[in-house]
């Protein structure tokens, strides 16, 4: 079972991978996925209600795709708009095991 090895100052200082935040085109692709499908509901609602409206299904149920049509729009912007905040100073060192190879020094 591995134990906690605390840093000493002549050890090397290595940045942990999975303590660095998401990079900026990963996060944007994300909003940019997120937009795209919340656009791609409001098409299918504003479908949805003008064939349920013409085939004569009830009004609340056509008016409801509607309202959906016309506020999906502004959701999806709100959303592709939020952008996370950015961290800082949040890596956590990570200290080398003893246990390794030796390094070769010059």
């Amino acid at each position: 079972m591995p134990h906690a090895h605390r840093h000493h100052p002549d050890e090397p200082f290595v940045q942990s991978v999975t303590s660095v935040p998401e990079s900026l085109a990963e996060e944007q692709k994300g909003r940019i996925r997120r937009y795209l499908v919340t656009m791609a509901i409001r098409t299918a609602c504003f479908i949805g209600a003008a064939v349920t409206a013409t085939q004569g299904a009830p009004w609340w149920l056509w008016g409801t795709l509607a309202v959906a049509a016309i506020l999906l729009p502004y959701v999806a912007v709100v959303l592709a708009n939020a952008v996370r905040p950015r961290q800082q100073g949040s890596s956590a060192p990570v200290t080398p095991r003893g246990d390794g190879p030796d390094q070769i020094t010059p």
